[in-house]
């Protein structure tokens, strides 16, 4: 296994997978820490699925290395640690004491954090973090409900999270090429510097640095450094053609939408344009029991076979505000993740195979309601999003996004990528 990598959500994970999938290495998704029965073998590249991001920084860090044992045992010659392009995280972590404790689990006297995926316009400069042509602190990830980012020094968010030196290696040093990178980088360790935020604009720095890091033990960061790393690494394998279509087994279709981001309250918006059935639930409504995950699932049931219905508690800033001071931010969050795992249960025994599940944290609720373990990465929908296919049963597709990711068309177009498995008989 080339790399191991240790993702801290579930979209997140998915994500990582479609950039390792499409550099040509053979990849699996693992939902959850590994049984003694899941199969590992055979893949270039494993990326486990934690639910780690928001829960307390010690039981993130015991999650963590308990994937990272399994990774290692399974023979993974390098880990990652994968989290959000945009950072997700407080002052108490969880990405600093993870990246500790999995520094300590490998031996690694240093490691880079490089959280920028170019293509979705996360990228780093000078150390700081940029969301588009926005500073991260300005951009509307400065009201995510659960990890507000209103700084972007990424030097000085590690920092407050971590009791390793950290320091930044900047855009000049890369474009002078992996040579110039690998001294700047020897020179940091020389200097105590345990952890290097590093600077990256666009594909081409994400190659150079994952070609002078590819034999670190630990590499952390998003997506586009996996997307480094792979191209530093697929000449060891087989490479094999990333997939345009997946096949699908017969059934149903629904989205359900647990995001509050922009990104997915105007994918919502256009899907309801377009005609798409759709069911807003009221968090109020159901913590005073006159909204139940049975009545939203038997309403998607209800709608037209060949429709699309679409269930969402995608909340404005404002709404959202109100809500989270009546019901509290985490219990709030978890109110709308039970209720959409419930109702992705009912609706999987009725019949749907084919699901489209928005926000990070709603995927865990959802994969975890399904019973699904094990992910093959299929075609790409949007740039850090694919079609996923469970090699578990039940045998569904799974399209898990990031809230803040796709398209405005996403919930239209994504379809289209499937065909009835019966064309491959």
């Amino acid at each position: 296994m080339l790399i191991g990598a240790v993702a801290d959500d579930i979209t997140g994970a998915t994500d990582l997978c479609l950039m390792l999938s499409r550099s040509g290495l053979k990849t699996r998704q693992v939902i959850g820490l590994p049984g003694p029965h899941t199969d590992l073998s055979g893949a270039d590249a494993v990326v486990v699925a934690l639910k780690s991001r928001t829960i307390p920084a010690a039981e993130a860090v015991e999650m963590s290395l308990q994937a990272a044992q399994a990774l290692r045992d399974a023979g993974a010659q390098r880990l990652m640690f994968k989290y959000c392009s945009t950072f997700d995280s407080t002052d108490a972590g969880n990405i600093g004491p993870v990246i500790e404790a999995l520094m300590d689990f490998t031996g690694a006297e240093q490691t880079i954090a490089c959280p920028a995926f170019p293509a979705t316009g996360r990228t780093v400069y000078k150390g700081h973090l940029f969301v588009g042509d926005r500073l991260l602190s300005e951009s509307p990830l400065k009201d995510h409900p659960l990890t507000p980012m209103r700084d972007s020094d990424l030097v000085r968010v590690l920092g407050r999270q971590t009791r390793l030196p950290v320091g930044c290696i900047d855009i000049t040093t890369i474009r002078q090429g992996e040579g110039a990178l690998r001294a700047a980088l020897d020179a940091a360790r020389k200097a105590g510097t345990r952890i290097v935020v590093t600077d990256t604009l666009d594909e081409t720095d994400l190659m150079v640095l994952g070609a002078a890091c590819a034999d670190m033990p630990l590499i952390t960061g998003g997506s586009g450094i996996g997307l480094g790393l792979a191209a530093a690494l697929r000449a060891q394998t087989d490479p094999r053609p990333a997939p345009t279509r997946m096949p699908a087994p017969a059934g149903r279709t629904a989205i359900l939408a647990g995001s509050c981001s922009v990104a997915t309250r105007g994918q919502i918006a256009t899907a309801q344009a377009a005609g798409l059935p759709s069911y807003a639930i009221d968090v109020n409504a159901l913590s005073e029991g006159l909204q139940e995950a049975s009545e939203i699932a038997d309403w998607a049931i209800a709608q037209p076979a060949d429709s699309t219905p679409l269930i969402y508690s995608s909340a404005e800033p404002g709404q959202l505000a109100k809500i989270q001071s009546r019901l509290g931010r985490e219990a709030s969050g978890a109110l709308v993740e039970d209720t959409l795992a419930t109702v992705a249960k009912r609706l999987s025994d009725a019949g749907f195979t084919r699901m489209l599940i928005a926000g990070g944290e709603t995927s865990g609720a959802v994969t975890a309601a399904l019973g699904v373990s094990l992910l093959e990465i299929g075609p790409e929908i949007d740039p850090g999003v694919p079609w996923t296919a469970s090699l578990s049963e039940p045998h569904l597709a799974l399209a898990l996004k990031s809230g803040n990711f796709g398209s405005e068309d996403f919930f239209l177009k994504a379809w289209d990528l499937l065909e009835p498995e019966a064309e491959h008989v």
